[in-house]
């Protein structure tokens, strides 16, 4: 059976290797992710591909490298805080992506569906709640919800260390 992006993640790792992660399960699944790749520090990618049905209930940075999202189907409006304090609104569409750099936060806003594969410098990835600002904590189906556990196993949802 082929493998599926949006199941079957892949990590970029040292050494110019391409792996195939065991299938997505949720939150949980980073830790063992963490388990495995964490030798490959910062120079580690995760690939992955997500369906949202909704807007993002929370906000994500990562310190140790960028990060890259494009739409592949849908709309999305990307929200980034960046660490010099400016800030950015990018409507994204079909083939078109934004790159994410370290230290900035960001979110999203689905227009209906969206679907989007994202590229990630995991290791020290933090996340918080979407509230204020005018924004509403928001409900999301999507599974990206960042619910994450720190490689050493403990409940931890605001960082992971991947």
């Amino acid at each position: 059976m082929p493998n599926r992006i949006d199941r079957d993640f892949v990590h970029l790792g040292s050494g110019a290797r391409v792996i195939t992660q065991p299938e997505f399960t949720g939150g949980e699944w980073y830790q063992g992710y963490g388990e495995r790749h964490g030798n490959d520090g910062a120079e580690g990618r995760l690939v992955s591909q997500f369906t949202c049905h909704g807007d993002w209930d929370s906000w994500e940075m990562h310190p140790h490298g960028d990060e890259m999202r494009f739409c592949l189907a849908g709309r999305m409006t990307l929200h980034q805080e960046h660490a010099d304090g400016s800030v950015a609104t990018l409507n994204l569409s079909p083939g078109e992506y934004a790159i994410n750099p370290p230290g900035c936060w960001h979110t999203a806003d689905i227009e209906g569906e969206a679907t989007a594969p994202f590229i990630t410098a995991g290791l020290g990835t933090e996340q918080r709640e979407r509230v204020g600002q005018g924004d509403r904590l928001r409900q999301s189906s999507c599974l990206h919800r960042h619910r994450r556990r720190s490689a050493a196993g403990s409940a931890c949802p605001t960082t992971t260390d991947i």
